[in-house]
């Protein structure tokens, strides 16, 4: 294993957590690149109120990376508790309010984020995909024909076979320290995660596509466990599914490594051609939590990147 590899995480929400948790223990050069196209929640009315980036993946991805000491242990746990009440303040996270009054003192969501990074103590950086916020647009078909969806909660939402996703704006700047992070990148990870949400904006915005396609750095995917109560908007499609939804979308991508849990070993020849095609090889660790099995474990994760490393 390369001594301290500079690691790339791309992805948002709590599969982009699971992902942080486990690499911070094996490299202090981790950065965390988020996506920015949430809609819904405290996340959503705070990006309405002030026309800011929704904070809530970026607050999450900042808690994933706290320092693992009493200090930075509790500032996680304040950045995550949620207000309850029957007014305006309801469900709102105190990390989303702080970093939206960062951003709306200083007007620079790359600055907010590396000040509380710094409260936290944080191992590594977290950095949003783009410098404003994003919308998700997918068109659907069903039987009634195509439909056309805007928005990451209702696309969330949508029924049909999914056929195109872009953003909205079509072209939107990516943050340049993201751009440089992927450049300079021993590995890059993507996944795991909501797909059409968490996962596909990624390669949705070109020119961190275009950086992501021609890095040199070693590339891991991580897909999602098979689960039955697992919320994401793609659930019930194939491995062979997950990823053709990215070729579809970044052409002759490469990586190194299809990260599947053991339960899927073997059950798709026809996704080890497609990975094998792309470059790489599909391992099959035990990845699931043994309560919450829709869930990452960490320490399995922890087990499965190291021997990737090596």
């Amino acid at each position: 294993m390369t001594s301290n590899p500079k690691v790339v995480c791309l992805g948002g929400g709590h599969g982009l957590a699971a992902t942080l948790a486990a690499m911070r223990t094996l490299t202090d050069q981790v950065t965390a690149v988020v996506t920015v196209a949430d809609n819904g929640g405290s996340s959503g009315r705070l990006r309405a109120e002030f026309n800011s980036l929704p904070p809530g993946d970026l607050r999450t991805a900042l808690a994933a990376l706290c320092a693992d000491d009493e200090w930075g242990r509790s500032w996680a746990q304040i950045m995550q508790y949620r207000f309850t009440s029957q007014g305006e303040m309801d469900n709102h996270a105190v990390g989303n309010l702080l970093l939206t009054a960062l951003w709306d003192r200083d007007g620079d969501p790359v600055k907010g984020l590396d000040r509380v990074g710094q409260l936290l103590k944080v191992v590594g950086r977290v950095l949003p995909m783009a410098l404003e916020p994003l919308d998700i647009e997918g068109s659907f078909e069903s039987k009634d024909g195509i439909d056309l969806v805007r928005g990451q909660v209702q696309v969330a939402a949508a029924v049909g076979k999914v056929k195109e996703l872009r953003l909205i704006p079509e072209t939107p700047k990516a943050t340049p320290e993201a751009l440089d992070a992927l450049a300079a990148a021993d590995w890059i990870t993507i996944g795991p995660g909501s797909w059409l949400s968490s996962v596909m904006p990624h390669f949705l915005l070109k020119e961190q596509a275009t950086q992501i396609k021609i890095s040199k750095a070693k590339k891991i995917m991580i897909f999602n466990l098979p689960d039955k109560h697992i919320s994401d908007e793609f659930s019930g499609f194939s491995l062979e599914a997950h990823l053709q939804l990215v070729l579809d979308h970044i052409h002759d991508l490469q990586i190194d490594v299809a990260l599947i849990d053991k339960s899927l070993a073997n059950t798709e020849p026809r996704f080890n051609d497609l990975v094998a095609k792309c470059g790489g090889k599909v391992l099959a660790f035990d990845l699931a939590d043994n309560k919450e099995t829709f869930h990452h474990d960490r320490d399995k994760l922890i087990s499965a990147f190291a021997h990737i490393f090596t």
